[in-house]
């Protein structure tokens, strides 16, 4: 089968297209034929060696759409429209950069929507993410007001149009202007521009602080973020667009406000016994995307044999959406 690897840590130049054997199905696994996959930051570090010894002939990637193609216990039929996210991709087996891979049945999610794969594969890890961060961190409930820090992300995209069907006001970020209108068109209730300190304007919209933030930029603004949340609000980190998740200094009484909670968000979180796959909103959000009641993040898509100007892309955060590549 085809599949990209990185023989060694780098940049774009280092994924390469190769043929390799079809991993084995297990008892408790599904095969999958992979049809489409999004890019997720999470595939740069690895690739870059920043999570670890990179495995030379094992596949990138940590989520996937496709169709199933064999299941040893039957329970999905052969040609079922399936995505899958995390459980162990890239890192402890195949990932989604690859023709065929074996999941944990468990950690595949049955889709009956007829959007197409290639609209669905900017789903998965941005939906999921956003779901586990909004619904089970942040608790959120119609009527309450969302900061978004780093809207302009795939995650921080779908954030915005999942807080708008579940009913909250919206605050987004961006650093460029040139990015106002789209946010806005994605539902936005109010565009922010970062400049690094946007206290004062969440503040002037909302004076007495957002219930919640959603903080994608990371560990560059999260101080900044947290003094824009009412008492009792929290923040939950997601992202790590600004740079290593590592805070030189914290100080719980002057940068932690009173009754302010700060929690992160890992996608490792996804299809684990406390965030089972199969309770998600994803077959939702697909019928949703497909009806155009919520607008598709997608914003670029690549054939697989041009991996490496996806990453390109994917490296320099211009993409303002999701990066699909199809098999």
């Amino acid at each position: 089968m085809k599949a990209v690897v990185a023989k060694e840590p780098g940049g774009p130049d280092v994924l390469q297209l190769v043929d390799i054997d079809q991993p084995a199905t297990q008892e408790d696994e599904v095969k999958i034929r992979v049809k489409a996959f999004g890019l997720n930051k999470v595939d740069s570090y690895y690739r870059s060696g920043n999570f670890g010894k990179i495995v030379p002939d094992r596949a990138l990637g940590v989520e996937a759409v496709g169709e199933i193609v064999e299941d040893p216990s039957g329970a999905f039929a052969v040609g079922q429209k399936v995505a899958t996210a995390m459980g162990g991709l890239m890192f402890t087996r195949h990932g989604g950069y690859a023709e065929y891979i074996t999941v944990k049945a468990s950690n595949v999610i049955a889709i009956d929507s007829n959007l197409s794969f290639e609209q669905l594969a900017a789903l998965p890890v941005a939906y999921l993410t956003v779901w586990g961060a909004l619904d089970k961190n942040l608790q959120i409930a119609a009527g309450e007001t969302l900061l978004v820090r780093g809207a302009t992300s795939s995650i921080g995209l779908a954030a915005v149009t999942y807080a708008k069907i579940r009913g909250l006001a919206v605050i987004a970020t961006t650093r460029n202007p040139e990015s106002v209108g789209k946010l806005k068109a994605l539902g936005a209730d109010h565009v922010v521009i970062d400049d690094g300190t946007i206290t004062e304007k969440v503040t002037a919209l909302v004076p007495e602080g957002v219930h919640n933030a959603l903080e994608i930029v990371g560990a560059a603004t999260v101080k900044d973020t947290l003094t824009c949340v009412r008492p009792w609000g929290e923040v939950a980190v997601v992202g790590l667009l600004g740079g290593p998740p590592i805070l030189e200094s914290f100080d719980l009484m002057d940068d932690l406000p009173n009754t302010v909670k700060l929690s992160f968000f890992s996608i490792g979180m996804l299809g684990t016994e406390s965030l089972p796959l199969k309770e998600s909103p994803l077959n939702e959000i697909a019928d949703q995307v497909a009806s155009g009641a919520i607008p598709n993040t997608l914003a670029k898509t690549f054939a697989v044999e041009d991996i490496r100007e996806a990453h390109r892309l994917l490296d320099n955060g211009t993409a303002n959406g999701k990066i699909v590549v199809l098999f």
